[in-house]
């Protein structure tokens, strides 16, 4: 099945934020609580968050795009790393974070993440990077399968703080040439 992936409008920032209420606790640890994911999603992944997100030179956001509904979405962030642990284990550089990557539980399974990975492969590559990176929850066993998949492997460990927990992320690494 192929799915229409285009680049979002500041139009899209309400259906991206109702989709990554949907998605981002799909990636939680099942311990984390409602409060922390309601707490996230709230500092990070509201509207007004991804208003800001999509008038970010910095910032790709792209969206599979079903008849106006979206069912996927990705953030890529073309800019410097900032956390030390990460920036000591990456070696594909200049690079991009691959951010977010969720689609709707409902396209789980039809090809669509496989689709929206390679338009974020892509479109990282054609901006300039050599390499994309991400983070990933270390106990989400099916995203870290899907990202082998694709290519990523493991190259180190960070912190990411979800609400009032603090959560042991993998930082997997990919090459964009060959």
């Amino acid at each position: 099945m192929t799915h229409l992936i285009r680049t979002a409008t500041v139009d899209d920032a309400g259906r991206l934020a109702g989709l990554a209420a949907v998605t981002f606790p799909l990636a939680c640890p099942p311990e984390s609580s409602p409060a922390d994911i309601a707490a996230h999603l709230a500092a990070t992944l509201s509207e007004a968050n991804f208003r800001a997100y999509l008038a970010d030179p910095d910032v790709t956001v792209l969206v599979i795009d079903a008849g106006g509904g979206l069912r996927g979405y990705s953030l890529l962030a073309a800019r410097p790393v900032r956390d030390p642990d990460v920036a000591a284990v990456l070696t594909e550089l200049p690079c991009t974070e691959l951010s977010k990557c969720y689609v709707h539980p409902d396209y789980h399974g039809l090809g669509a993440a496989a689709e929206l990975m390679r338009a974020s492969i892509d479109a990282a590559g054609s901006a300039g990077a050599r390499g994309l990176w991400l983070g990933v929850n270390n106990q989400n066993a099916r995203a870290i399968r899907f990202y082998e998949k694709s290519g990523f492997r493991k190259v180190g460990t960070k912190s990411f703080t979800l609400g009032n927990t603090v959560e042991h992320d993998f930082v997997m690494e990919r090459p964009l040439t060959a």
